[in-house]
């Protein structure tokens, strides 16, 4: 890519700033790698990209992006999810240790498909290089496993050299992620969420993913611990029987931001802990991911009518067959008809840029922030709402620009 320091105008059918209503014939108009406006009038020499959508970049909240190798997720749909961790634990360690190219890859499926901004798991074999050249805003996790009381000390050390890699960091922001509760000891969660607030890093946990996990952390027992104890990772004294979602969301909320990825089967109060705090922590649901699984309805509509913060993520293509959200709010919308369409492509934009603490910068098209662009074709009809020809439609995104730049192939 090359950096663009000349002012140019497009316009196109349709912009959605999101942060306002579509603009039929609208323009935006951008300068270096930032936006300089957004109106809904053509200025004079606009370019027309023709029978296209200009909409902010797309955010993916949640994505392991080094399982874009995959041509097609493990297992079969409806697995349990302990079944399917173990493909995932096999498919780990047949994997080369350093995961660049498969995150290369990953980044470009991610930019062909309008995202810009992703939130990313990075685990022991990820690769800083690949992040540092991402067309991408992108924000690491740092995955720490560890659910043995002897093994805190030293995942805790290992955090903290990440945190200190953060600051020299090229291109990436860094974030903490205790995996789950089957995997990570409660101490060692506690440990993470302090090291996050004192170095101002978001956290990410998955949490309340299945009802095997529930029943793991209520008795003690069930699927999980047979995973557990055939991977020889099993601590009998490690969750405290009866231990509740709500507790991890507690400690969670220590640090500055946090990420609850899934919460599928979330309870009640939990779900209002979680709306309880909007500023600060948000749910990541990854729809097609939980469609594979087969899990019961997702509660993304008391969730938003809690005003709890939700976000979407892809996941990882061990669990989806790509890696785009146009594909994920395509499948909200289809789900949740009830929940309006302009409330779907938040979800896919600035909600997301809000849960990774980067909203400032991007998630809307506005003046100031950075010009990342997702260009989406059209269908050839009218609608009352457009957001019915961006929803209602299988095309493709046409181009992505990244701070103002190509990064498909097209130009302005």
């Amino acid at each position: 890519m090359s950096e663009r320091s000349s002012t140019i105008s497009i316009t196109a059918r349709y912009v959605f700033p999101v942060a306002g209503p579509p603009l039929a014939g609208g323009c935006v108009t951008i300068r270096g790698e930032r936006i300089e406006s957004v109106g809904p009038q053509p200025v004079a020499d606009a370019v027309d990209l023709g029978n296209v959508a200009i909409l902010p970049g797309l955010v993916n909240t949640h994505t392991h992006l080094e399982f874009s190798d995959l041509d097609a997720p493990l297992g079969k749909p409806g697995m349990p999810l302990p079944e399917w961790i173990r493909l995932v634990v096999a498919a780990r360690r047949a994997a080369a240790a350093d995961s660049a190219a498969a995150i290369a890859r990953g980044l470009a499926e991610s930019a062909r498909c309008g995202t810009t901004t992703i939130g990313e798991i990075a685990t022991g074999g990820w690769s800083e290089p690949a992040l540092r050249n991402a067309p991408a805003e992108l924000v690491a996790f740092y995955e720490t496993i560890g659910l043995t009381a002897d093994r805190v000390a030293e995942r805790l050390a290992d955090a903290e050299q990440f945190v200190t890699r953060t600051h020299e960091a090229v291109g990436w922001r860094g974030g903490l992620s205790p995996h789950a509760p089957y995997s990570v000891h409660p101490e060692l969660v506690v440990g993470l969420a302090r090291l996050a607030s004192s170095a101002g890093l978001p956290v990410a946990m998955h949490l309340a993913e299945t009802r095997e996990e529930l029943e793991l952390l209520r008795t003690g027992g069930g699927p999980f611990r047979e995973m557990l104890v055939a991977l020889g990772a099993w601590d009998p004294t490690a969750i405290p029987r009866g231990t509740r979602i709500l507790e991890y969301l507690q400690v969670l909320a220590a640090a500055p931001r946090a990420l609850v990825i899934h919460g599928n089967y979330l309870e009640s109060d939990e779900i209002e802990y979680i709306a309880m705090h909007p500023q600060r922590m948000a749910v990541v649901y990854c729809p097609r991911t939980h469609a594979y699984f087969g899990h019961e309805r997702y509660p993304l509509a008391r969730l938003l009518a809690l005003g709890a913060s939700v976000a979407l993520g892809t996941d990882s293509r061990a669990s989806n067959p790509d890696l785009s959200v146009l594909a994920e709010m395509r499948h909200v919308a289809r789900q949740f008809p009830a929940i309006s369409p302009e409330m779907v492509l938040r979800l896919g934009t600035i909600a997301g840029a809000r849960a990774l603490g980067c909203a400032d910068e991007v998630g809307t098209l506005e003046a100031g922030k950075l010009a990342n662009l997702a260009i989406v074709s059209l269908p050839a009809r009218e609608a009352d709402d457009p957001h019915e020809l961006l929803f209602d439609s299988d095309l493709p995104v046409a181009a992505t620009y990244y701070r103002g730049v190509s990064v498909t192939g097209g130009s302005l």
